[in-house]
């Protein structure tokens, strides 16, 4: 607690987009209410929406305008993206370099999660996308934390290896690092919950795992951890890609995971043409030439 009580709250209006009321009866007018209250936050969200990622007919000029584009959960979390960057402003241009990778696998992430969320039918999937983004909360705070010259090495070891050099340089895994500072900012503790249960993805027994939450909690790990990969040029393509065989030992228990009945079509739907294309513009890669 002492090591992050400098880390600085994001802006209040985060709180409120967080809030379980906001999520589930929030319309586009009051998201582009919140939103307009942070300007430069504001701007941030148009400009990434109007980029080629998105492929939009005309450009955008308003959240509202956003949403009716692109849907509430993509919105939502471009806007949590912003907000929590407010925290994180290192004064060393190697450690900004470093979070910079960690924001962009967050939005890697989010994109998956999105879209793989609706194709799988899952609910909640505007809660799912926000718990993904959050999910990066620790990692964030764990390079601010970590001296400049180790993050590099930190951050390119795999998740297990990685909690094992958190512990001993900090105490504590990234992840329940990430809890403690949200709870600091006073975010949902049902929120802080679910975000602590996608990073236990790592340690946690399919077996002892809440059934109910499987699902949700092994999607979103597995997001995450594709969106670092890509983040960090170590995976370029999804084509052939098979959760079931990335026998990486921090995939260990989510494989198990991934055998739960609600995601039977994962294999279908990370194989998709539209999902390719989309990571193909994120990583800024045109597919126009093809």
């Amino acid at each position: 607690m002492k090591a992050i009580k400098d880390i600085p709250r994001p802006p209040r209006s985060m709180q409120k987009l967080l809030s379980p009321e906001f999520v589930a009866k929030a319309g586009s007018t009051e998201l582009s209410e919140l939103v307009m209250g942070e300007p430069l936050i504001a701007a941030k969200v148009l400009s990434t929406v109007n980029a080629p990622l998105y492929g939009l007919q005309k450009p955008v000029t308003s959240i509202g305008q956003a949403v009716t584009f692109l849907g509430m959960n993509t919105v939502r979390s471009l806007c949590l993206q912003y907000m929590l960057a407010e925290a994180f402003k290192p004064k060393l241009a190697e450690t900004q370099r470093w979070l910079d990778a960690i924001w962009r696998a967050s939005a890697i992430a989010s994109e998956l999660c999105v879209r793989l969320g609706k194709t799988l039918n899952l609910p909640d999937q505007g809660s799912l996308s926000t718990q993904v983004v959050l999910s990066f909360v620790g990692q964030l705070t764990t390079a601010s934390l970590i001296p400049a010259g180790g993050v590099e090495k930190w951050l390119k070891c795999d998740r297990l290896l990685r909690a094992h050099t958190e512990q001993e340089l900090l105490g504590l895994n990234a992840s329940e690092i990430g809890s403690l500072l949200m709870k600091s900012w006073d975010l949902p503790e049902s929120l802080i919950d679910e975000v602590r249960g996608v990073g236990r993805q790592l340690v946690t027994p399919f077996m002892v795992t809440d059934r109910a939450r499987a699902p949700r909690f092994a999607l979103a790990y597995l997001c995450a951890r594709l969106g670092e990969r890509f983040a960090l040029g170590e995976l370029d393509s999804l084509e052939g890609y098979d959760p079931a065989l990335d026998i990486a030992a921090d995939t260990h228990h989510l494989r198990a995971s991934l055998a739960h009945p609600v995601l039977a079509r994962l294999d279908q739907a990370l194989a998709a043409p539209d999902l390719q294309a989309a990571l193909d513009e994120m990583l800024g890669r045109s597919t126009a030439a093809a």
